[in-house]
């Protein structure tokens, strides 16, 4: 099986691109041989950047994105999107990606579950 999952939405401040990385970690738990693709648009970028500090008892999305890369799946970032709010590759935790439009079209095209947060 192969899932792709699209984030839209910034780190903090709205649930949804928690529930989509919590989502893309059970489905490589629970599907160990499915092939995950994370990929992170719009303000979702921000997930990606290495160095979040968050005040204790909150979550921190950084570690959910490198829980994802570390069980095998991957993570794109949207380069344009990376540009538009001035992030550079530097600034990416390990393991998250840039990428384009055209990627993510062949993996959406490729893959057999599409699904938008």
């Amino acid at each position: 099986m192969k899932c792709v999952l699209i984030l839209n939405d910034p780190p903090y401040g709205s649930e949804r691109s928690y529930n989509g990385l919590r989502l893309a970690h059970a489905l490589k738990k629970n599907a160990p041989d499915a092939e995950i693709t994370v990929f992170l648009m719009a303000d979702a970028v921000l997930c990606a950047n290495a160095g979040q500090k968050t005040p204790e008892g909150f979550y921190n999305i950084e570690k959910m994105v490198r829980r994802v890369v570390s069980s095998g799946g991957r993570v794109l970032m949207c380069g344009t999107c990376m540009d538009a709010r001035g992030m550079s590759d530097a600034a990416l935790t390990e393991g998250a990606v840039r990428s384009t439009m055209d990627a993510l079209a062949t993996a959406c095209i490729e893959a057999d579950k599409v699904m938008v947060f």
